[in-house]
């Protein structure tokens, strides 16, 4: 009888299911596109730390440097520290640049590529809420208007309430698109949707 084998994970001594990996292995790739995303890490304790300080602050490259261990939702890094989760591109922008300005400052990505990982210190810098949303409006990755789920206006709707203004009223709008009149007004004078001409 052929002894099974067990899942390529280092670590990992579940029996494999397919690709190499056990089951909560392959799940996690065929929902993240990564076998170790998702899902909590089976990094040794202080192993995220120990690379944090000898493989992401000495990191010279250009390229994005990936973090290699669990993401909250599959998508930004994150380290245990005192039982506590906190993100890794924070942990490393602080030990790499110094601590944030103010409480109102959040490490921002100048690649773009947060989502996806990147903990690289030299694409890390301190930013307001404000500039950071900018950053991610200018690389196009955050929810914002249509791309929000929640949206009930798409950006045409926007573009003819916008054109409409002075000439139909705001409640008559308002019934138009399903949405109430503070959502019309906020339209027009453009404090949402406000990266539409």
């Amino acid at each position: 009888m052929a002894a099974k084998s067990l899942c390529k994970i280092d670590g990992c001594d579940k029996p494999a299911h397919q690709r190499g990996w056990c089951n909560a292995h392959y799940k996690r790739w065929w929902r993240h596109g990564d076998p170790l995303a998702g899902g909590p890490s089976l990094a040794a304790q202080g192993e995220p730390l120990r690379w944090v300080s000898e493989v992401a602050l000495p990191f010279a490259g250009r390229e994005c440097l990936t973090w290699p261990f669990s993401r909250a939702g599959g998508r930004y890094g994150k380290v245990k520290i005192g039982g506590k989760n906190i993100l890794a591109h924070r942990l490393i922008c602080e030990r790499a640049h110094g601590p944030a300005p103010s409480p109102d400052h959040e490490a921002a990505h100048s690649c773009g590529k947060g989502h996806l990982g990147c903990v690289n210190p030299n694409h890390l810098v301190w930013k307001t809420r404000v500039a950071n949303r900018a950053d991610r409006i200018a690389h196009g990755t955050h929810n914002y208007g249509e791309r929000q789920g929640t949206s009930k206006l798409t950006e045409a709707d926007v573009l003819e309430i916008r054109a409409m203004h002075g000439r139909v009223s705001g409640r008559a709008l308002a019934k138009r698109y399903g949405v109430t009149p503070a959502t019309i007004s906020k339209v027009q004078l453009r404090r949402s949707w406000f990266w539409l001409d």
